[in-house]
């Protein structure tokens, strides 16, 4: 029984996630579309802000579960510390791929 709440917890999970991904990629569309109201800088350090959030609120969880807290369940903590690494591994694809961009801009002859 109680696998079955896990699995249906994680199910939900899942679900949040994708919509939460699916409102994201739809709000930088529309920021796209404006190039006034776009900065790059902006959406790159509210990225960050947003790992840094995941990772300290897994790292918080866990401290939580191995002391024994009330309600915190391995289920929880396992999720949180999934999604922070998710986040930080796209979050270093990113910063390679511009790095990669930048050295064959600097490349270039003019």
């Amino acid at each position: 029984m109680a696998s079955e709440i896990s699995n249906a917890r994680l199910m939900g999970q899942l679900e949040m996630m994708r919509s939460q991904a699916a409102q994201e990629v739809g709000d930088l569309d529309s920021l796209s579309s404006d190039p006034t109201t776009s900065e790059f800088a902006s959406l790159l350090r509210a990225q960050v802000e947003s790992v840094n959030s995941a990772q300290s609120s897994a790292r918080s969880l866990a401290q939580n579960f191995e002391l024994g807290t009330p309600g915190v369940e391995l289920a929880d903590v396992m999720i949180a510390a999934q999604k922070s690494r998710v986040q930080f591994e796209a979050l270093t694809e990113v910063r390679n791929k511009l790095i990669s961009a930048y050295q064959e801009i600097m490349s270039m002859q003019v």
